[in-house]
């Protein structure tokens, strides 16, 4: 009687323990799976992004490096254009263009698209060129997606707050600064960068 006992005691903790197991294991996988949001402190105000990790784990893991180091305070959104996007991550108030991480692999074809209010790395003609530039698209950009025959922009987030912002800053006058068009003619500049907590 007393080992049926002792027996059904050490089931009930078994089952207990498994049942641990599987709740710390599912709460660490959410974790992994939570996506950082960035916000961008601009003179415009405020901008949040969430970053998907999952479609765009190299992209977004060289974002928050770049973020993390400090590397986007103080710069500017050199390259506006109404109905197309606003860029930035590149150069200073001055129209200094700051040195850099190496590139990174083209992750455009992640199933993700340029659609309003996306974030995606900025690249020369060259495919895997992309290191700190983004922009935010103000509009659907289709043109930009990945297709058999275009290679497309890499979209890693969305804005998730401060899309008025986005658009303020879309809004402002350009010109040309240190050879560069679309230079806004005021600086919108990013005051910091920073993973929310």
């Amino acid at each position: 009687m007393k080992n049926k006992k002792l027996v059904i005691i050490f089931l009930i903790l078994v089952i207990i323990l498994i049942v641990l197991l599987i709740n710390i294991f599912s709460i660490s996988k959410k974790d992994k799976n939570m996506n950082s949001i960035v916000v961008l402190e601009t003179t415009k105000g405020n901008i949040e992004i969430e970053l998907d990790t999952n479609h765009a784990p190299i992209t977004t893991t060289n974002f928050l490096e770049y973020v993390n180091s400090g590397f986007y305070d103080g710069l500017v959104f050199h390259r506006v254009m109404k109905g197309f996007m606003i860029q930035g991550g590149g150069f200073t108030t001055a129209g200094i263009q700051k040195e850099t991480n190496s590139p990174i692999v083209l992750e455009s074809n992640n199933g993700l698209y340029n659609t309003e209010g996306t974030i995606a790395m900025a690249r020369t003609k060259s495919p895997n060129s992309a290191t700190s530039q983004f922009f935010i698209n103000t509009v659907d950009n289709n043109f930009l997606n990945y297709s058999s025959s275009n290679p497309g922009y890499a979209v890693f987030g969305k804005v998730v707050l401060g899309m008025e912002v986005v658009k303020a800053i879309e809004a402002v006058e350009t010109g040309i600064n240190a050879g560069h068009e679309d230079w806004p003619k005021e600086n919108i500049v990013i005051i910091k960068a920073y993973v929310k907590k």
